[in-house]
């Protein structure tokens, strides 16, 4: 395929959720499959969750069983249901004991975060553990210059001011 490159480490994580969530476009999300098959398509849009005052973010409420995962060290991987039917893939960022994650919303061939998973048979097995084996970032051979399109995140509208933080970010050819 030519398109291998290399894994990202986990200091990129440790960094501003923003910021990271900016820097995951173009990037290539990796997934090995239990029969040994590997699915890379470049990320094409994120959304950023970040800190207690974050209405939109799961940990607005605290610590619960659900948001635990988002307290991990960066690059823990964080994967919940919604609707009861879709699963979403999202990296935890920042530093432990922060609540901060990036959801990927959309990748070349996927776009929503529920098609994101099933694209790359993403469940809820894979929540909790760290980036590398199953599931990897990797830096593009080649980069891709593109612009970045902020825009509001979708579906939080019960968030308050939240839901006006222009935390989506989409790449554009």
């Amino acid at each position: 395929m030519g398109l291998q490159g290399m894994k990202i480490k986990k200091d990129f994580f440790r960094s501003n959720t923003l910021l990271v969530a900016k820097n995951l476009l173009g990037k290539y999300l990796c997934r090995r499959l239990p029969n040994g098959e590997i699915i890379r398509e470049r990320i094409t849009e994120t959304e950023a969750y970040k800190g207690f005052d974050d209405k939109a973010s799961h940990a607005s409420r605290g610590r619960t069983k659900r948001t635990e995962v988002m307290f991990a060290p960066a690059g823990t991987i964080y994967v919940y249901l919604i609707y009861g039917m879709h699963h979403c893939l999202n990296i935890v960022t920042e530093k432990k004991d922060y609540p901060a994650a990036v959801l990927i919303r959309g990748v070349e061939g996927a776009n929503g975060p529920g098609r994101v998973c099933k694209y790359f048979n993403i469940n809820r097995d894979l929540n909790g553990k760290q980036l590398g084996k199953e599931l990897w970032i990797e830096n593009p051979r080649i980069r891709m210059v593109g612009k970045i399109q902020a825009s509001r995140r979708i579906g939080v509208d019960y968030a308050g001011e939240s839901k006006d933080k222009l935390w989506r970010f989409i790449m554009i050819k």
